[in-house]
This record gives structure tokens, sequence and C-alpha cells, in this order.
């Protein structure tokens, strides 16, 4: 009985350590869950913290191309605005700024009628070689285009606008005006002969401007027909001024076919547009108006 006593307690012992055992084993397993568990979380973090830094500099390169590209739209409208100014620009305004800018003094020099375009190629030369080039800029002969009849034909002529007078844009002192008034075929200048008074823009302006205006409509007109010269019987030739070489208001001459054939007529006007005149025919001792065209007539 003893023993089986003894061996009882003995064998309790034993579970109750073994059961200790297994309660320190658990505990340890249960550490070691908890610290898996942590990492897990921090891990997770760390991504989740990448990912958010991740996003904000893919958001931020988003936003600083869509800057740019913002950008690049508004340079490249104000471009297209500024284009659009330079083609829309008035020719003439583009004149005045540029005469404005010059520099020198416009003067009219006077010369033999008919000579205009010689003068300026002496003046150039005397230029050249008397070194008159800081001095004396530019020599201008104002022409226009105009339509002229002649001989039943209708074709485009130039002639000067100012006959007998040249423009000379130059810094006015003794050397430069003894160049110009010393070239062959010219009088002198217009106003004091010495100290001659330069002509104010506007004068200018208004001697120059009609050639910068027709050049533009000509122009206008060259790229409407698709970038074509306009021809003389085109609309831009009709729109120039017409003159008549042929006959003068006042002027006798024969109709040489028509219902007056043979009758002498006097011009009262002349339309030279429609190629037609207005005259006076003597019809039983009665001067009779009658309306011509160029063709019915001719020259006394």
């Amino acid at each position: 009985m003893t023993e089986h006593h003894v061996s009882e307690q003995y064998d309790e012992a034993a579970v109750d350590e073994t059961v200790e055992q297994v309660e320190v084993i658990d505990d340890g397993e249960g550490d070691l869950e908890v610290e898996a568990t942590a990492d897990t979380e921090a891990e997770a973090e760390v991504l989740a913290e990448d990912a958010v830094e991740a996003e904000s500099e893919v958001d931020a390169e988003a936003d600083a191309e869509a800057a740019f590209e913002g950008q690049a739209d508004e340079d490249a409208v104000e471009e297209d605005a500024t284009e659009e100014d330079a083609v829309d620009e008035d020719p003439l305004e583009e004149f005045r700024r540029a005469l404005w800018a010059k520099p020198g003094d416009w003067y009219v020099v006077h010369t033999y009628s008919g000579m205009e375009n010689r003068v300026k190629a002496n003046l150039e030369n005397r230029i050249i070689s008397l070194n008159m080039e800081d001095y004396i800029h530019e020599i201008v002969v104002p022409i226009e285009e105009v339509a002229e009849i002649k001989n039943g034909q209708r074709k485009l002529v130039k002639r000067t606008v100012l006959p007998g007078y040249v423009l000379v844009r130059m810094d006015l002192t003794d050397e430069s005006w003894s160049t110009v008034r010393h070239t062959p075929s010219v009088t002198g200048f217009v106003g004091h002969s010495h100290q001659p008074v330069p002509l104010s823009m506007a004068e200018v302006e208004s001697m120059l401007a009609p050639a910068v205006v027709a050049a533009a409509e000509a122009e206008a007109a060259a790229a409407e027909s698709g970038g074509g010269t306009p021809k003389a019987g085109s609309t831009a030739a009709s729109r120039k001024p017409v003159e008549v070489a042929d006959f003068d208001v006042s002027d006798s001459v024969m109709v040489v076919d028509g219902p007056f054939a043979t009758l002498h007529a006097t011009i009262t006007e002349i339309n030279a547009e429609s190629q037609r005149v207005k005259a006076l025919v003597e019809i039983f001792g009665r001067e009779t108006p009658v309306e011509l065209s160029f063709s019915q007539i001719q020259r006394v």
C-alpha cells in the first residue's frame, strides 16, 4: 500500500511537470505568432506608404505634363495670333512706320521735264563717286500705272506722278547740297535755293502712298486669281486710272463711220472707260450733240 501511494504521487508530479512544459511551449509559440503578425503588419504599412508615394509621384508627373501641354497650347495660340496680326496688318500703316523710322529729311528737286529717271541715275552715281552715302540716303521718282488707250488699244503704262520733280531723302549739308544741285539736268531745289525747306511727313505720304496702295491691291488681286499676275483686261487693271492718248476735249475730229460720216465734230466730253465721246456735230447749220465711239472718229 505504501509503495502504491508513492507511485501515484510520482505520477502526479510527472503529469504536473509535463503540463507546465506544455504551457511553456504554448506560451513560446504564442509569442512567435504575435511577433510574426507584428512583422507582417509593419511590412504592409511600408508597402502602403510606398504605394502612396508612388501614386503621388505619378500624379505630380501628370500635373507637370498637363501644365507643360497647357503652356505649349497657349504659346501656339499666341504665335498664331501674332502671325494673323502680321498677315492682317495694313500695308499702308506699315509703310508709314517705315517712312517715319528712316533718317534724313525729304526735299523736292526740280529737273528738266522728262529727265526724272536720268537725274535719279546720275545722282546715284555721284553719291558713290563723291562718298556721300552717309548724307544722301534715297532718291525717288514717284510713278503710277495707268491704263492708256491709244489707236483704239488699251494697255498699261507707267508715268511720273510729278513730271519735272524728284524726291531726295538726305541730311542737308553744304557738301550734300552741292552734290544734288550740280547733278546734270537738275535746275535746283524747290523753295529757297540755298536753304531749301524739307517736306512734311504728311506731304511725303501723300506723294508716295498711292504707289504702295496700288502695289498692295495688285498683290491681293494676284492672290485671289491663284497667284497669277493680273493682265491688262483683269479687274485689277480696270481699277487703274484711264487716259486717252488719241483725243482731248475741244479737239476737232472727223466722223468716219455711222450716220454722221464725213462730218466734222468737236469733242466736249471723253469717257475713257466706255471708249466713247460726246461731240457737237453741225447738222443743217446747227450744232447737235451726239455720242460716238472712238472707232468712229479720227483726229483731223
